[in-house]
Order: structure tokens, then C-alpha cells, then sequence
């Protein structure tokens, strides 16, 4: 990506940079500072999004990329690639909610999508997201993702994915093919 034009720059996280990390996709989804950006899940789930040793394990795993995204000296973003094969698993999405609403975004999700073509061949990518989030499921689908009605539990029960405020919540399969 030409990041002289757009003055970001994306690089490979490293160990340094976890608690930046998890203070970024915290503030992006979880309590009052998230509600400034239009990601919160504060509405559905307390607790945490992630922790040191969960953005640690992405970071340290051989199959697994997390990207950061700088302006200047801040992280502003950060996405998770993950190489499953004929397919990338995209996650741990962020972009700081002071951020949001901007393009920072699209460009993102451009770039990861760009990453895993070029780099692993892959023709699909996947993600999974709270089906009752319509409003960001509505997103992805003006980015070419489509739902597939697949369904996962949420993980009630293991905090570490945060406390539910509501039953029934699950996880819905999008996949968009890269071409």
C-alpha cells in the first residue's frame, strides 16, 4: 500500500507492542471510552475483548500476522491474518474509536485482504462476527462480504471473550472471495 499518500504505515506487531495493542481493541469495543466510535459492544457484553497473552499468542503464532497500523507515532488500528489454508481468517480487528467513521477502516481491511493475496495465495477470506451486529455485519457486506447462516456458539462462560449482557449471542461465518 503507497503510505506516503494515505500517511499510515502498517508493520508486523511485536512483543513491545501488546499492551498498546490491547488497549487499542479495548477501547474500540468494551465501556464508555468505545461508545466514541461506532464499534462499541459495550450494549452487549462487559469484561474484556482480549488480553497480553491472547494478542501475545497472535503475535507469536507461525501462522498468524498481527498488523498494526500507524499515524505518525500512534497505533490508530490493528488486524489479525491468520493463514487456514486455501483460506485467511481475518480477526482482532480495531480502529481507535477517535478514528472511526473516516476510511481509516476500509483501507484496512483493503490492505489485510491485499496481505493475504499476495503473500499466501489465499482465494477467500473469513471472519466471524456477533450476529446480532448488524450495523458492522452491514459494513462487511458493502466490502463484498457475504453471511453464510453459519453459526457458532459465543463462548459463554470464558471471560476472557467478555460477559454476556444478553443470551443467545453467536458468531456468524462471512467470507468474501479475494480473486
Amino acid at each position: 500500500m503507497d503510505t506516503t499518500a494515505t500517511g499510515l504505515t502498517f508493520r508486523d506487531a511485536t512483543d513491545a507492542d501488546v499492551d498498546t495493542l490491547v488497549a487499542l481493541v479495548e477501547s474500540a469495543y468494551r465501556g464508555d471510552a468505545s461508545r466514541a466510535g461506532w464499534t462499541s459492544e459495550a450494549d452487549i457484553l462487559d469484561g474484556q475483548r482480549t488480553d497480553p497473552e491472547g494478542v501475545l499468542e497472535v503475535i507469536k503464532s507461525p501462522d498468524s500476522r498481527l498488523l498494526t497500523v500507524r499515524r505518525q507515532d500512534a497505533v490508530v488500528a490493528c488486524c489479525q491474518l491468520e493463514h487456514r489454508g486455501g483460506h485467511a481468517y481475518f480477526g482482532m480487528f480495531a480502529v481507535s474509536p477517535t478514528q472511526q467513521g473516516a476510511g481509516l477502516g476500509k483501507l484496512v481491511l483493503a490492505e489485510a485482504e491485499r496481505q493475504a493475496r499476495e503473500n499466501w495465495a489465499v482465494t477467500e477470506m473469513h471472519m466471524t462476527v456477533i450476529s446480532v451486529r448488524e450495523d458492522l455485519i452491514a459494513w462487511y457486506e458493502r466490502r463484498g462480504y457475504r453471511r453464510t447462516g453459519r453459526m457458532t456458539p459465543f463462548p459463554y462462560g470464558d471471560e476472557r471473550f467478555g460477559i454476556p449482557r444478553r443470551a443467545g449471542l453467536r458468531f456468524e461465518l462471512l467470507v468474501k472471495e479475494l480473486g
